[in-house]
């Protein structure tokens, strides 16, 4: 009886051993898991901030391209402007004269419409 004792206490043993092996198989298996995880997040941290670098430098490149078309749109509106204040200088008492002319040189005739009736 005491050998039947012994082998059942030997099967105990190694039943725990067993079960302690699964245990810590386990939380190897957990700590990878969340080792593989925090590895993952960093690489995708660092994926995401160098895209992010990448969509900054393009912006940039875009938004400054804007500024610049805004200041050339900017720069032929006042070059227009000031040929069109010359324009203006230079012509307004030419207008103004053939204005004064037409208006103040009033000649009476007759229409060409005008039909005498007796």
């Amino acid at each position: 009886m005491t050998s039947q004792s012994q082998g059942i206490h030997q099967l105990l043993q190694a039943e725990k051993r067993a079960k302690d092996k699964l245990e810590e198989a386990k939380k190897r298996k957990e700590k990878r898991l969340k080792q593989a995880k925090e590895e993952a997040m960093a690489e995708t941290n660092q994926y995401r901030m160098q895209r992010d670098k990448e969509f900054r430098l393009k912006q940039s490149k875009v938004m400054g391209s804007q500024s610049n078309l805004s200041e050339e749109a900017e720069e032929q509106t006042l070059r227009k402007i000031k040929e069109l204040n010359g324009s203006y200088t230079r012509y307004m008492e030419i207008v103004l004269k053939e204005l004064l002319n037409i208006v103040c040189d009033v000649k009476p005739g007759i229409h060409v419409n005008y039909r005498a009736t007796h």
